[in-house]
Order: C-alpha cells, then sequence, then structure tokens
C-alpha cells in the first residue's frame, strides 16, 4: 500500500497548479523546441534537440511525481484542525528550552515541508516529538548530537 501524502488545501492548489502548467503549456513549449530542432536536420550533433529532449524527460518525470502525490493525497480542512494539540495543518510556537528561543512552525505533510520557510514535515524529527503535544507539554528531540527539549507555548490555525 503506498504512503498518504498529506496536504493542506494550499499544498493541494500548488501541485494541481503546477500540475496544469505542465501539461498544458510546457508540454507544447517543449513539442515546439523539438520541432524546431529536427527541423535543422542531423541529429547526431544537435544539441537543441539533444537539449529539449532532456527537457521533455524532466516535465514527464515531474508530472509522473506529481499525479502520484495527488492520487495518494489526503488533504488536512486546517479550519477543523483540533487546537487542543498539535497536528498537521497547526501553527506552533515551541521554547527551545536550552537556548531559550522561540520558533514557530506549520507542521506539514512531508511533500509540502520546507525548513527555510518555517514548514515543518510531521516526519522529521521535531515534527513527530511534538505532534499530539498540548499547551505547556515538554518535548524531548533525539537528535545525533544529544537530546534538544522542546516547551510547546502555542497552538494556532495557520494563517
Amino acid at each position: 500500500m503506498e504512503k498518504k501524502n498529506i496536504l493542506t488545501y494550499g499544498g493541494l492548489k500548488k501541485y494541481e497548479d503546477e500540475l496544469q502548467e505542465l501539461k498544458v503549456v510546457r508540454r507544447k513549449e517543449v513539442a515546439q523546441k523539438i520541432k524546431e530542432a529536427r527541423e535543422q536536420g542531423d541529429l547526431s550533433e544537435n544539441a537543441e534537440y539533444d537539449a529539449a529532449k532532456d527537457e521533455q524527460r524532466d516535465i514527464e518525470a515531474r508530472i509522473e511525481e506529481l499525479e502520484k502525490i495527488l492520487k495518494n493525497a489526503e488533504v488536512v480542512d486546517e479550519e477543523e484542525v483540533d487546537l487542543d494539540k498539535i497536528s498537521v495543518g497547526c501553527q506552533v510556537k515551541i521554547l527551545d528550552i536550552e537556548f531559550d528561543e522561540e520558533l514557530e512552525y506549520k507542521v506539514v505533510g512531508s511533500t509540502e515541508a520546507n525548513s527555510l520557510t518555517g514548514r515543518i514535515s510531521n516526519e522529521s524529527p521535531v515534527g513527530r516529538a511534538i505532534m499530539g503535544a498540548s499547551v505547556g507539554d515538554i518535548v524531548t528531540v533525539e537528535t545525533p548530537a544529544g537530546d534538544l527539549q522542546y516547551k510547546i507555548l502555542e497552538i494556532q490555525r495557520s494563517n
């Protein structure tokens, strides 16, 4: 059985839009590039043709990947998230006890995770540790560098 891809509505929309763009716009563009390159004659030493074929392969691979993500998508309604406990779709504020530093994350499924934008996966070490925790709880995250402790300060709906 394939793994469910937990997505927020925003994540679902983003993937659907990307898939539409690839299928409708990019496929036609690359087909035109291949056609133009073919018209130049000898394909054995035609860099444009090779580049266009590589681009076509990349587009088709991404389409396949997106279709697989969407086929196994389980969408979380962020409006119905229980704010008593941390779950996918929540915005959380936690305190790194060792460094006395407040951190803010949105908990999302693994396909939407991006630590640079504060979106952590429910499957990441921190995500796993805080899932199900309530305000005031202290959770421990085991890392190769040692255990880290976080206090849950706030759970809210994501914006």
